[in-house]
């Protein structure tokens, strides 16, 4: 389980960094998986990581299916409420931050990105790509079926000991293979029939990403990136589309915006300092820019609660 056993986990340096934690289940448990409850998540530790809140990433998948009450989680820096039905899903290098759960209760699954077989990884792409959906709503003719797979998987996690270890292994991973598929289908995650993966637009929304990545405190503008993989914006607009349902200039301002709120909330830098790292050429665009997404200015955002109390999101965000 994540707990104070992580305390040597890789951690990134400097005192105002995030913290990066590593996977690490209890001895014996077959590798890169498990399973529990939120509530007894919480039970086992009443300090960690939520007395005080505080950021973290972790470089694992963390997905929570909310079956009483409602939880909130931020990731990101936006507070996400997940309501009975919905799964909560902090995808690996997510900051996130957890709140005491209340009344919440559901089931709580931890897994590494190796667990799952490359060929079922790339049909999952979608689902488990970092921009996906934090909270997803599944169709509702899938709520039952997800919530007893799930439990289905809980117990066979707690079934250690009853047969072979590589039996048992291979059981949770094909329970989890199918409680993830199912979940590919929620209306959240966008639809991928139009452009299969590893064709056309799907390759090319992939490659947008890889650059996006490296390059968004420099290349701003759509046509900066049709630029840079030899396409024309309206096609490169379509892969983006197709992929997120949304336009490429949205999408790289979410990722300077990301960057802002990393800086501000964690590495503590001020304003004029982030708008020069994120390509501002006046610290009072990037101000404009900033309150025009957030509701705040960013010495607000900067000067405000720590992470874990911040809002400003909502269920199915």
């Amino acid at each position: 389980m994540v707990d104070r056993r992580h305390s040597g986990s890789r951690r990134q340096a400097g005192p105002a960094a995030v913290p990066l934690y590593g996977f690490q289940p209890p001895v014996g448990t077959p590798y890169g998986l498990e399973v529990n409850t939120v509530e007894d998540f919480f039970a086992r530790h009443d300090d960690w990581p939520w007395n005080p809140p505080r950021p973290g990433r972790a470089t694992f998948h963390y997905l929570i299916a909310v079956t009483e009450g409602e939880l909130r989680h931020d990731v990101d820096y936006v507070t996400r409420t997940v309501a009975p039905g919905q799964w909560l899903w902090v995808r690996p290098g997510h900051a996130q931050c957890w709140h005491p759960p209340g009344a919440a209760r559901g089931l709580f699954i931890l897994f590494e990105p190796d667990v799952l077989r490359p060929d079922l990884a790339r049909l999952l792409a979608p689902l488990t790509a970092h921009e996906a959906p934090a909270v997803l709503s599944p169709h509702p003719d899938d709520t039952a079926w997800l919530q007893q797979t799930a439990l289905q998987l809980l117990d066979e996690h707690r079934a250690l000991g009853r047969r072979r270890l590589d039996i048992h292994h291979a059981l949770r991973c094909s329970l989890l293979e199918s409680l993830l598929l199912r979940l590919s289908n929620s209306p959240d995650i966008a639809p991928t029939g139009t452009a299969p993966a590893g064709t056309g637009r799907a390759d090319r929304y992939g490659h947008f990403l890889d650059a996006l990545e490296l390059h968004y405190r420099q290349l701003h503008q759509a046509a900066d990136y049709a630029e840079l993989l030899r396409c024309s914006v309206r096609t490169l607009s379509r892969a983006a589309r197709d992929a997120t349902g949304r336009g490429v200039r949205e999408l790289i301002d979410e990722r300077r915006l990301l960057e802002a709120r990393r800086l501000l909330a964690n590495a503590r830098w001020d304003a004029r300092t982030v708008a020069a790292h994120l390509g501002f050429t006046d610290p009072a665009n990037f101000g404009r820019f900033f309150r025009d997404r957030t509701g705040l200015t960013p010495a607000a955002f900067a000067a405000g609660p720590p992470p874990g109390s911040r809002s400003g999101g909502h269920a199915g965000e």
